[in-house]
C-alpha cells in the first residue's frame, strides 16, 4: 500500500532520489535539527498550535486559511471534525503545526464522548491554544465550559479568536470583544477578531502566533502541509461531499473508511492511485439517501472527492465507492475501535 502524505508538490515536481512520496521525516525535538537532518537557523521558531472551541465555530476553515491550502474538510454541519488533524505551515524563519480538533459538545453517543476526549487530549503539550468563538452568535454556557478547559491546559500562551466577523455587526463585534476582554472567560494573551472565511485579519493572528512560538526545530520537511496519509484524506473528502446534501440525523450517521490503496500504471504509462472507499450508515433508509436516485448522490460525492484528491495529491485517482449498513455504529465500542475512533 502506498502512503502519500499531503504536500504542496505539484504534478511533475521532482523529489530527491532518496525520498519516496509520502515519507514522513520527523525529528527528535531535542536534537535541534531540521526535518532533513540539518541544523535549523539559530532564530528559527516552531511549535504546536491547537484550535479549540465548540462545534462549527470555524476551526477547520481557519486551519486551511493559515496553512494556505485545504488540509481538513469543512462543512456547516456540527461535529464534522472527528479526529485531530495536523496542518503544517513552513516559512524560512518558522514552522507552525496546527491541530484542528473536534468541537467540544454535549455528547449523545459513544462517538461523541470519544471525540470530546480526543479534543481535550490535544491540549496537552501544545505551545499555543486558540480559543475560537463566533462573532455572530451569543457567547453561551458551552463557550464558557470550553474556555475553562483552555485555562486548565498546560499551554504556554492562550489567544481568544473572535471568528466570523464578516457575518456580524459592528455592535456584535464590540460586545463580544468587550466580554472577552473583561476577564469573565479568563485572561488571554491576545484577542484577535478575524474572518477565516474571507481571510480578514488572519495575518494579524499569524503574527501573534509567531511572536509566541519558542525557538525550536523544524518538525516536518519543507513542502509537507499535513501528516495525514492519502487514505484518511480520501475518506474525509468523500464524507465532506456527502455532508453537503445531508439533512436531519444523516450527517452524524455517515462514516467513511478507505480499505484499499494501490498505485497502478495506466495503459498510457501514467501513474494512477486506485482507492476503495466504504461508506457506512446506520439504517437501510439512510443507505438509500446516500445512494440517491439512480445512484446520483453517490456518483456526485465520488466524483467531487476524486477531483479534489487529484488536485491535492498531484496524481490521477480512481475512486471506487460502496455503501454498507452498520447498525448503531456510533454507539458500539467495538465498531468505533474498528473504525479508528
Amino acid at each position: 500500500m502506498s502512503d502519500h502524505s499531503l504536500t504542496d508538490q505539484q504534478p511533475g515536481d521532482q523529489q530527491p532520489a532518496d525520498q519516496q512520496p509520502g515519507d514522513q521525516q520527523m525529528v527528535d525535538p531535542q536534537l535541534g535539527a531540521g526535518a532533513d537532518g540539518q541544523p535549523t537557523e539559530p532564530n528559527f521558531h516552531s511549535g504546536f498550535v491547537t484550535l479549540f472551541g465548540r462545534p462549527n465555530v470555524g476551526k477547520s476553515t481557519l486551519v486551511n486559511a493559515m496553512v494556505g491550502t485545504k488540509v481538513t474538510i469543512v462543512s456547516d454541519k456540527p461535529q464534522t471534525t472527528r479526529t485531530t488533524v495536523r496542518g503544517v505551515r513552513t516559512r524560512p524563519d518558522h514552522q507552525m503545526v496546527f491541530l484542528d480538533t473536534p468541537g467540544v459538545h454535549r455528547p449523545r453517543t459513544l462517538l461523541g464522548e470519544r471525540t470530546n476526549q480526543r479534543a481535550i487530549e490535544s491540549l496537552a503539550a501544545t505551545d499555543v491554544v486558540c480559543f475560537l468563538v463566533e462573532a455572530n452568535t451569543q457567547i453561551g454556557p458551552g463557550d464558557r465550559f470550553v474556555a475553562d478547559l483552555v485555562h486548565k491546559s498546560d499551554a504556554v500562551s492562550r489567544i481568544a479568536v473572535l471568528n466570523k466577523v464578516d457575518l456580524a455587526t459592528h455592535d456584535q463585534i464590540g460586545e463580544h470583544l468587550g466580554l472577552l476582554g473583561s476577564g469573565e472567560l479568563g485572561v488571554f494573551d491576545a484577542y484577535v477578531p478575524i474572518s477565516a472565511q474571507t481571510g480578514e485579519n488572519v495575518d494579524a493572528l499569524l503574527g501573534e502566533l509567531l511572536a509566541k512560538l519558542p525557538i525550536g526545530p523544524q518538525y516536518y520537511p519543507d513542502g509537507m502541509i499535513s501528516d495525514q496519509p492519502e487514505a484518511f484524506l480520501a475518506a474525509e473528502l468523500v464524507r465532506e461531499q456527502l455532508l453537503e446534501g445531508a439533512r436531519d440525523e444523516l450527517p452524524h450517521s455517515i462514516t467513511v473508511t478507505v480499505t484499499e490503496v494501490e498505485e497502478r500504471v495506466a495503459k498510457n504509462g501514467d501513474a494512477v492511485l486506485a482507492m476503495r472507499a466504504v461508506i457506512r450508515v446506520e439504517r437501510d433508509s439512510q443507505k438509500g439517501i446516500v445512494i440517491g436516485h439512480k445512484g446520483e448522490n453517490l456518483k456526485r460525492a465520488g466524483t467531487g472527492a476524486r477531483i479534489e484528491l487529484e488536485r491535492l495529491l498531484g496524481i490521477k485517482v480512481h475512486l471506487e465507492t460502496h455503501v454498507r449498513v452498520d447498525p448503531d455504529w456510533q454507539r458500539k465500542a467495538h465498531a468505533l475501535d474498528r473504525l479508528g475512533y
